[in-house]
């Protein structure tokens, strides 16, 4: 199952890198709080879609509103991210905007695994997974368009 965890991964970082591309400049073009809300429609449409599918009906949707209030964050969170997408992307590049979105997310993740934060169980952080995030960001700082 790991290996299909990290298949899934590298999937994912390979759709994030489509998407910091195209919002970028689809932000670009018809303006960024456009973007996002066209983005904001296009994912609810799509998580709806593939929710009903997968379950047949609603049900579920009701306990979601249910939810503790820093749950909610996820969705906050994924706006904030479109919104940096399309906002930083023509202005700083997609390499620099992709290598800054990981390691902003490396550097959350680790807070999150080191601190046990939203449930999640402590995990320690290794030197070689800080010196990897600390050289991502250096990398990022220097794909940096000028």
């Amino acid at each position: 199952m790991s290996s299909v965890a990290v298949a899934l991964a590298v999937l994912a970082g390979l759709a994030g890198s489509v998407q910091v591309a195209v919002m970028g400049r689809f932000g670009d073009r018809v303006g960024v709080l456009e973007a996002l809300a066209f983005a904001t429609a296009i994912q609810l449409v799509l998580s709806l879609t593939i929710l009903l599918l997968a379950r047949s009906g609603f049900g579920g949707i009701g306990s979601a509103f249910r939810a503790p209030a820093w749950m909610w964050l996820g969705g906050v969170m994924g706006l904030t991210v479109v919104f940096a997408i399309t906002f930083a992307q023509p202005r700083i590049g997609a390499t620099a905007t992709i290598g800054i979105l990981i390691a902003g997310q490396l550097v959350m993740g680790a807070l999150i695994d080191r601190f046990g934060l939203f449930g999640v169980d402590p995990i320690a952080i290794s030197a070689p997974r800080a010196i990897g995030i600390v050289l991502l960001g250096i990398g990022a700082s220097l794909s940096l368009v000028r």
